[in-house]
């Protein structure tokens, strides 16, 4: 028997920095106008990970209006250590309600014995309820962001009307190794871009695969899981071995 393991969650914040990883580097730093998709996984991963599995952002749907605001940050030169002055370009006031689900990660079969669909949906629903396991971040460790379960598509949105809008070109997220789904993919680690469309407030993202505009960045070795390594299972730990 099948589980759906679809979960649904609401993400708030103050404030939030989604940018794609070249303006990570330094100086001025502007957000995107909505969240990525690689930054809603990672608030996901934050909130229930395991090697095991993969997480598929579905959608996401933007609740409030977008708003921007500039801030005077003073971040330290990575050359000598000293203090500059940048502009960084914030949203505010952000909510967002986001649908996803998990399917197992390919790469790993040394963790095949873990793949428990139910027992992984249960805990991640658990997980959402409690506001995560981790600190939540809103594309930057100074946006602090809070979870909370929610069914997707309750409740006014602030775009609910407007039939379409356009942002361009976007990154979409990183392929790592360890879930490379593709030759071109494996043993690299490979940036994403797309032209996200967002209709009546909800923006449905494409599959990794299915993002046609892709760049290599580096070569990539995945990292090994298990217990004659010594680190985590996923199998002992929960009692399902003896």
């Amino acid at each position: 028997m099948r589980h759906p393991n679809i979960v649904e969650f609401q993400v708030t914040g103050d404030y939030a920095l989604f940018s794609d990883p070249i303006m990570r580097v330094g100086g001025e730093k502007c957000s995107y106008q909505v969240p990525t998709y690689e930054a809603l996984k990672g608030i996901l991963s934050s909130t229930y990970w395991k090697p095991t599995l993969i997480w598929y952002i579905d959608a996401v749907r933007v609740m409030n209006q977008i708003q921007t605001e500039v801030k005077g940050i003073r971040p330290i030169h990575y050359q000598d250590g000293k203090n500059d002055l940048s502009y960084y370009t914030y949203l505010k006031s952000c909510r967002y309600q986001v649908r996803a689900h998990f399917e197992w990660n390919e790469n790993r079969p040394e963790l095949a014995g873990d793949r428990n669909e139910n027992k992984h949906h249960n805990i991640a629903k658990r997980m959402i309820e409690r506001g995560g396991r981790r600190d939540i971040f809103l594309g930057a460790r100074e946006c602090q962001g809070y979870v909370e379960s929610c069914a997707f598509g309750e409740g006014a949105g602030a775009y609910d009307a407007l039939p379409e809008l356009s942002f361009g070109l976007m990154y979409h997220g990183i392929t790592y190794a360890d879930e490379a789904y593709s030759p071109e993919t494996r043993g690299k680690m490979t940036a994403r871009f797309w032209y996200p469309v967002m209709k009546r407030g909800v923006i449905t993202f494409p599959r990794p695969e299915d993002c046609t505009l892709t760049k290599s960045l580096r070569e990539m070795e995945v990292k090994p899981f298990g217990e004659h390594l010594g680190n985590f299972s996923g199998l002992r730990e929960f009692g399902e071995v003896e």
